[in-house]
């Protein structure tokens, strides 16, 4: 651990020490083998609420019986920690409000060359052992949307041979910040001890294994979820905030920030921006990192942002500021991406005036009655939200995607989202959300749940021609 505020600096020499070791003969991570996962099996009975639901989690324990030889790299052991030498990556500090990368010309987020890969369900097995005397995660299904619509499209996407796109966003709870500031009354300090929370973590992750996943306060990106994310056939980019509340903390791992990994086996990555969010033309504190990728079997285009806004009531116009320059940012980035690659103006691929397609995840701090949500909602980007088509209507976000017991009182608040691009993408299915009895009286985080937010996770794909909105010309 770090002492306060002398991190950062130490931090530095440290990954100057490590890049002049590698020197200049590092190289590119050669593409690696798709990962084998269990084939998706569809369960078309309906639930209570009338729901086609896919029985997606496993008790604990009930893990594939299927055995592996490949080793697995225990989190936070010393053969990962020793890997922290050659994963350091360098984080320009410059005070831009928009750095851009050429993956061709970029170094700063590749993967280690010749990573022994891992097996998912043997490190699903191992989550499950050391959690063992833990009670189970909430029970959560995948479940269609409502509108008929909705499940229209499903029906059709089943016939498709390209499978859908699962996304995942999720603020995780910087460890520093659960530990040192957030004050949950009612969670004991130990179910937030890191040597059993990160595995908590993880095995939500291996659970649903995304193709794309976006994670928010991430104070322990290098010495665990690099390294074991990259094992599993994931690249992944870093980028932390300029200045982060958990280096206040006296023991910390340093600043917390935006990640955001997708599985190299699907995509190649074709460009990067690192954002640094601006209100009334000043710098914040918050960032964003945006990605445009290529889906290697189709080759269809679509722009990935993460980012973390403004939290804590009062700073709402701050909030409403920033989500105002993200919407800015990203319409300069996937018009420029669209324009530049006439493989990205066919269908589904979006056009040289409509951009590539988006899908923009995040804790945005705000309820759907705030300004930048309703900026979201009304921008020219044609973006949706996933989560309202959990509702009756298709319209109606769900009740809460946080639920905590700070010293000031309970707080049960919608603060998460997936944005898409309505035009471009159908939502075939959605993580649903734990009711308030799975997540007990004293709320998040607890023994069984890892954060304060809970993970939003939904199947997406591209509109096949006939079913994209006629353009009135």
């Amino acid at each position: 651990m770090y002492p306060a505020r002398r991190c950062s600096s130490l931090h530095r020499d440290l990954v100057a020490f490590c890049l002049s070791s590698l020197g200049p003969a590092a190289k590119k991570q050669p593409p690696s083998k798709k990962l084998s996962l269990p084939a998706p099996r569809y369960c078309h009975t309906g639930g209570e609420d009338g729901r086609r639901r896919k029985p997606q989690v496993k008790s604990r324990g009930s893990s594939p019986a299927s055995a592996s030889s490949i080793p697995v790299c225990l989190m936070g052991s010393s053969s990962s920690s020793r890997l922290f030498g050659t994963l350091a990556q360098t984080l320009n500090s410059a005070p831009l409000a928009q750095q851009d990368y050429d993956p061709e010309h970029q170094d700063s987020d590749q993967d280690p060359e010749g990573l022994e890969q891992a097996d998912p369900d043997q490190l699903l097995r191992e989550c499950e052992e050391i959690l063992q005397n833990r009670p189970a995660r909430p029970h959560r299904d995948l479940v269609y949307p409502v509108d008929p619509k909705h499940q229209h499209q499903y029906r059709n996407h089943e016939q498709q041979q390209t499978p859908s796109i699962r996304v995942m966003t999720w603020n995780i709870l910087a460890q520093a910040l659960g530990e040192g500031k957030d004050g949950f009354v009612q969670c004991p300090l130990d179910a937030l001890n890191w040597a059993e929370r990160k595995y908590l973590i993880l095995e939500e992750i291996l659970t649903y294994r995304p193709d794309i996943l976006c994670l928010q306060e991430v104070d322990h990106y290098y010495d665990t979820f690099q390294p074991i994310l990259a094992s599993l056939g994931y690249h992944s980019t870093f980028l932390p905030k300029p200045w982060s509340p958990c280096l206040d903390v006296a023991s910390n791992n340093g600043p917390d920030g935006c990640a955001l990994f997708y599985r190299r086996a699907r995509f190649s990555l074709l460009h990067t921006s690192h954002l640094r969010l601006s209100a009334m033309m000043l710098p914040t504190n918050q960032v964003a990192i945006v990605q445009t990728l290529r889906c290697r079997e189709t080759g269809q285009r679509l722009c990935v942002a993460v980012t973390h806004l403004k939290a804590r009531s009062g700073w709402e116009r701050l909030r409403g500021a920033q989500g105002a320059d993200l919407l800015q940012s990203l319409k300069a980035i996937t018009s420029r991406a669209a324009g530049s690659d006439p493989v990205s103006r066919g269908p589904g691929g979006g056009s040289g005036t409509e951009g590539v397609p988006l899908i923009v995840c995040g804790d945005f701090n705000a309820e759907p009655s705030e300004d930048v949500y309703k900026r979201f909602i009304a921008s020219p980007l044609g973006l949706d939200s996933a989560y309202k088509l959990l509702s009756a209507d298709g319209q109606t976000e769900p009740a809460y995607t946080t639920w905590k017991i700070r010293p000031s009182g309970e707080s049960c608040s919608t603060l998460d989202y997936i944005w898409y691009s309505h035009g471009a993408f159908t939502v075939d299915t959605l993580l649903d959300i734990p009711t308030e009895e799975q997540i007990g009286p004293d709320r998040l985080p607890s023994y069984h749940y890892p954060s304060d937010h809970l993970s939003l996770l939904c199947d997406v794909s591209f509109r096949e021609p006939r079913d994209q909105p006629h353009r009135l010309m």
